[in-house]
């Protein structure tokens, strides 16, 4: 998974000749939270986004869905990744990567539980024109 990882995040930077600097999308995002476009590219009907994004420590994304599927490179610090249930579905530590599903059954939460910055590099495989993430409300769990 590693390996697909990188050789995806390779291929979009490869690929990609601009720059582009975004914030990060979600209902609501923590103070602090940013997101940098590093590359971007269509082909067909498909867009390839590779973003960095930080979460400050105590923050998180705010609950969300995306499009389409993403692949996520924890960078820096402990990503506490949770589900619509309520339940945590993982703790990635920095080496670690992670896959999110694409569509509205796959809504989640991304929590910086920690105490430095978390910082993630994500590829983001988007029908073209989506947005990084769509908004969704807290499902009725106790933390945002």
């Amino acid at each position: 998974m590693r390996n697909l990882l990188r050789t995806g995040l390779i291929t979009v930077v490869a690929l990609s000749s601009s720059l582009v600097a975004g914030s990060a999308q979600a209902t609501p995002p923590g103070p602090g939270v940013k997101g940098t476009v590093i590359s971007q590219t269509t082909i067909g009907d498909t867009d390839y986004v590779l973003r960095e994004i930080t979460i400050p420590p105590g923050q998180s994304t705010g609950w969300h869905y995306h499009d389409g599927t993403l692949y996520g490179f924890v960078k820096q610090g402990t990503l506490s990744h949770f589900e619509s249930t309520c339940e945590s579905d993982g703790v990635y530590k920095a080496g670690s990567t992670i896959m999110e599903m694409s569509g509205s059954d796959h809504v989640h939460i991304g929590r910086n539980l920690g105490t430095t910055p978390l910082v993630l590099d994500v590829l983001y495989v988007l029908p073209h024109g989506a947005p990084f993430s769509e908004d969704a409300p807290n499902p009725g769990c106790d933390f945002q």
